[in-house]
């Protein structure tokens, strides 16, 4: 894990909330200004907006789940219900944390996220947690980029940011379920720390 994120050469950021709401609708208004990354919950000018009619402008989904991010924290890796997907893009900057809580029955019954990168990277990750909720396990992983991309009115520049997405939903699942078929194995019901932490960090 900490090998990407020396790949990608970021960390995982949550500016104070309130940020992004001021300066998302001056974004759209005027064009912004492209390059300054995004953060997961506020944080500084959004980047990677496109071009229409010489005016830059997010659609108004993107821009709603980038003011108002959806789910946005961290649970604890280490819990045996807890997997997490860490997923990064070297080229353009974009790294995503997205973890789900997973009761008995395999029901997403938490989700949550943090993403470093652009209004359209952090909209998707936002959405991607409301559109696993309350799901299996088994029905998460069927969402797929286009689904998010879709929703979002995402433009072909764009899709990797809901690729990203779809990455850190399977890879979450695969975590859980790596745990899950631990604790079968040891039929204790319990994983010791070591285990825990040691399939946590594999992701």
């Amino acid at each position: 894990m900490a090998g990407l994120y020396k790949r990608c050469g970021v960390r995982l950021y949550q500016a104070a909330a309130g940020c992004a709401a001021r300066r998302a609708p001056a974004l759209a208004e005027r064009g912004g200004v492209s390059g300054s990354a995004g953060f997961a919950g506020g944080g500084g000018v959004a980047r990677g907006a496109w071009s229409m009619g010489g005016v830059r402008a997010y659609d108004k989904k993107v821009l709603d789940h980038y003011e108002n991010p959806r789910n946005v924290g961290s649970l604890d890796k280490s819990s045996p219900d807890v997997g997490t997907g860490l997923v990064g893009a070297p080229a353009c900057g974009d790294v995503m944390k997205l973890q789900i809580r997973v009761d008995a029955d395999g029901k997403i019954v938490e989700s949550k996220f943090k993403t470093f990168g652009c209004g359209s990277a952090i909209a998707s990750s936002s959405l991607a947690t409301e559109m696993i909720k309350g799901k299996g396990i088994d029905e998460a992983i069927q969402i797929r980029n286009r689904d998010i991309a879709s929703e979002l009115k995402l433009p072909p520049v764009k899709l990797h940011c809901s690729m990203l997405a779809e990455d850190a939903i399977k890879a979450a699942v695969r975590d859980v379920q790596r745990k899950r078929e631990a604790l079968k194995k040891q039929g204790t019901g319990e994983l010791t720390e070591t285990e825990s932490v040691s399939a946590a960090q594999s992701v």
